[in-house]
């Protein structure tokens, strides 16, 4: 039962031919992607890869997804940049600059493009040369959590089963699962309904997502090292642990289909 002068969710369920057209902007998400992994070595700037990725997406004509989102804070100014590169403790909406990026940071790029009016959206994060042993296992842990998200797609009925196993996966390692931001579906436009959780909330046990054909989801899992709580700073975009400790994220739009789930931003079949 919705509660008062609550809108009704809508899922907007894609035919073949859509998820065949959001593949296409998938695969130029991944491209992207790949072309910012080879770029990301210590000396390069993220203004530097920032860049790349706006010429990527300009040649192929699609349009970036980030490039002019109004900000949530009042007074701050709309993002600036094609990418968002978030570094170290920075857990989302880090804003590219031309700091050079040292041996051993570690950088999350998240990007996304419009391609023939359908939508792309991934992120991975990068070891800058030779990472610490604690960055490295925070990387293979939060890429391990949305494999293991991706293989559960494939046998679960509802979302809240696999949201429970990326939530229990993390805390095993001895990590965090950042709460506050979530997944979200996705379509003709970057942020459509469910909001998709990395862990089981109660708004997900009231209205869980039925992982049927058609349904199509950007599942991004951010962990943290040291705590679940976060701060924006004075930017009014960039996201930071509380305690300054390292953080990942990885994400791949993903559509259900009657075969199973389908990774729209891998880079190759």
């Amino acid at each position: 039962m919705l509660r008062r002068n609550e809108p009704p969710r809508v899922i907007k369920l894609k035919s073949p031919r859509e998820i065949n057209l959001m593949r296409d902007a998938g695969r130029l998400v991944a491209q992207a992607l790949d072309r910012v992994t080879q770029l990301a070595v210590p000396g390069a700037t993220t203004a530097e890869l920032d860049a790349a990725v706006a010429e990527i997406f300009r040649e192929q004509g699609a349009t970036p997804l980030f490039l002019g989102v109004p900000s949530t804070v009042k007074g701050k100014p709309p993002f600036p940049a094609v990418i968002c590169a978030s570094v170290n403790q920075q857990v989302v909406h880090g804003i590219p600059n031309r700091k050079p990026l040292k041996e051993g940071d570690v950088l999350s790029i998240d990007t996304g493009c419009r391609l023939n009016g359908w939508c792309g959206d991934a992120a991975v994060t990068l070891g800058i040369g030779t990472v610490s042993p604690e960055a490295s296992k925070l990387l293979e842990v939060t890429q391990q959590t949305l494999d293991l998200a991706i293989r559960a797609m494939g046998r679960a009925r509802y979302w809240s089963e696999v949201a429970s196993l990326m939530e229990k996966f993390v805390k095993s390692q001895g990590m965090y699962v950042v709460e506050k931001f979530v997944g979200h579906g996705i379509g003709q436009t970057m942020h459509e309904e469910p909001q998709v959780p990395n862990f089981v909330s109660k708004e997900l046990r009231k209205k869980d997502i039925r992982l049927e054909p058609g349904v199509v989801l950007a599942v991004e899992p951010m962990v943290a090292l040291g705590t679940k709580d976060v701060k924006t700073l004075d930017d009014g975009w960039t996201v930071e642990t509380k305690d300054r400790r390292a953080s990942a994220h990885f994400e791949h739009t993903i559509a259900m289909t009657p075969d199973g789930p389908r990774v729209l931003t891998y880079l190759n079949d």
